[in-house]
């Protein structure tokens, strides 16, 4: 297991969620929501520059049959404006397949009502896929592809 602080962004059409791990690469928390409809971006080069992290993990949105739909391309769109943001910090496409109805699902069980829990479904998607990501880290291989590099 590498160790390093690891950023997580589950991209929405509304809303951005972002999750951090602790230094350990253990333990994903929850960080911030972003509005996706402003330059969010510069909020995340910001926060890249605060934690420095060993890489950000970006939620690829493939279809259950495995396929990447238009969904995917804007994804794929988006974290090549987040290179030239973060141009020295690896960003991993990883399948977020599923991660969204599992947060609400967590926060159903909760006790959120859907309303209030419009405002972090992301956040709580984007530690869900963090989760994941450390999980099958720790297990084999750090999963999915990097965007700027090998691998």
């Amino acid at each position: 297991m590498r160790p390093g602080i690891r950023l997580a962004v589950d991209v929405g059409s509304v809303r951005v969620g972002i999750a951090r791990s602790d230094p350990t690469g253990t333990l994903a928390v929850p960080e911030c929501t972003l509005d996706a409809r402003k330059d969010w971006i510069v909020e995340l080069a910001r926060l890249v520059g605060e934690y420095e992290p060993l890489e950000v993990i970006v939620g690829l949105p493939v279809s259950l049959d495995g396929k990447e739909h238009a969904a995917a391309q804007r994804v794929r769109d988006v974290v090549q404006r987040m290179i030239v943001a973060c141009p020295n910090t690896p960003i991993r496409l990883v399948d977020e397949r599923l991660t969204t109805t599992s947060a609400h699902a967590q926060l159903r069980e909760a006790g959120v009502s859907t309303r209030k829990g419009r405002g972090v479904v992301d956040q709580a998607a984007a530690v869900i896929m963090l989760q994941n990501a450390l999980d099958a880290e720790r297990a084999t291989d750090p999963p999915g592809t990097l965007a700027n590099g090998p691998g």
